[in-house]
């Protein structure tokens, strides 16, 4: 019997310990899957940081150029200053999304903007329509500077007083376009009067001139390389915004040089919306019109051709403004020879004989980096294709140039 039991006994601690070293067998091992799984957590948590952090440091979120919350940077007027700091060439500001809910809300007409003005105000703020504060004159009218009791400066548009159905027309289309859009490269509209015979359009002041002012020399200012770049960037973000992010696509009809102005740290804005219309919600689409309407020198041939408006027209414009922001001069000039009266083809004939530098407007401050004047020249000359089909589209011509600017600070050694 004792036996019997010591026998049992020695088989129950066998298994005992068989069982105890199994139980730790498998706990080590769910111990160790533990800490590997744990490790390979915090390695991935990690390189995910990293991965952010990187993205967090290569994209500035400032005002936008596209959208309110992408980044920009800002160019000091003086001829040659740019930036140095890396952190301060981010991606381009059209690969951060718009916010839609931002757009999707444009105010009634009755409701626009924040300055509500009576006749009399209007009166004294631009001591009643004096010449020396006009700022332009145009088809719908003139453009005074005023200031408002509270400080504030404005520019007031007043409409001509041939009151025509189709300057009644142009005026609330103005109106109707401006209310929808907010754009950090578009001029703001901040109210309006339409009482009698009186039609005004207050919009934000934009203090340094037109773009062909500076081009012309008028405020004796210097625009170097860097600077017409950097214009030549806002307009295109300033349109992509209108085809693509605004609440309605809107076609502006009448890019050029004169309608685009320039703040005192030489941002660029679009303005004059006058002869803008809305496109067509469905890709590929087209307005077929009855009257072509734009100025002489920017007009795309095959809306010319065939009546037919899309955002292309728009590309075809701009393509003719950039070659004029490169040359310095107008798109046609009577009093140049007959080879050279219509910019586009002296400088395209220009640039197929190998003479592309002598393109440069001679205005142009500082040394230029030929190669990148020929990008900038070649976008141009895409952009003005004579078919819309061979065209880009605004965003693409937006990013190009951004890549464009990227490559001219690393080659000038600025990163």
């Amino acid at each position: 019997t004792f036996y019997y039991y010591y026998y049992i006994f020695i088989i129950c601690r066998f298994f005992e310990s068989l069982t105890y070293h199994l139980f730790n067998q498998t706990s080590y091992k769910a111990t160790k899957r533990k800490e590997v799984t744990r490790r390979i957590n915090v390695l991935y948590i990690l390189r995910v940081g990293r991965e952010r952090k990187d993205t967090d440091d290569a994209v500035v979120v400032k005002e936008s150029n596209i959208v309110p919350s992408a980044p920009s940077i800002e160019v000091n007027p003086v001829c040659g200053n740019i930036p140095s700091s890396p952190l301060r060439i981010p991606p381009s500001p059209l690969r951060v999304p718009p916010s839609p809910g931002r757009f999707s809300m444009s105010p009634k007409l009755d409701r626009i903007g924040s300055v509500h003005l009576t006749m009399k105000q209007v009166a004294r703020a631009t001591q009643n329509f004096s010449p020396s504060l006009k700022l332009g004159e145009g088809g719908f009218g003139t453009v005074y500077k005023a200031q408002l009791e509270d400080g504030q400066m404005v520019a007031i548009k007043r409409a001509s007083k041939e009151h025509s159905e189709a300057l009644r027309s142009e005026f609330r289309s103005e109106i109707e376009l401006l209310a929808k859009i907010e754009h950090r490269n578009l001029v703001k509209l901040l109210g309006y009067i339409d009482k009698g015979n009186e039609r005004l359009i207050i919009a934000e002041y934009v203090p340094n001139g037109t773009l062909r002012e500076h081009l012309d020399g008028v405020h004796g200012s210097c625009l170097d390389f860097s600077q017409r770049l950097e214009i030549s960037i806002d307009i295109a973000h300033g349109l992509t915004y209108l085809h693509l992010y605004a609440e309605k696509q809107i076609i502006h009809r009448d890019v050029k040089s004169s309608n685009i102005l320039l703040t005192d740290r030489m941002r660029a804005k679009v303005t004059d919306f006058g002869f803008a219309r809305l496109g067509d919600t469905e890709p590929g689409n087209t307005h077929i019109l009855t009257k072509v309407k734009g100025t002489v020198g920017y007009l795309d041939p095959e809306y010319m051709r065939t009546f037919k408006l899309t955002p292309k027209s728009d590309v075809y414009s701009f393509g003719v403004l950039l070659v004029e922001i490169l040359t310095g001069r107008r798109p046609v000039d009577s009093r140049r020879s007959p080879d050279e009266k219509v910019t586009i083809r002296w400088a395209f004939w220009k640039h197929n004989n190998d003479e592309t530098m002598d393109l440069v407007d001679p205005q142009m401050k500082g040394a230029v980096d030929e190669k990148i004047f020929k990008k900038m020249l070649n976008l141009a000359f895409q952009c003005a294709a004579p078919t819309r089909a061979d065209r880009p589209d605004m965003k693409s011509v937006a990013e190009r140039l951004w890549a464009i600017r990227v490559k001219y600070l690393k080659r000038a050694g600025r990163e």
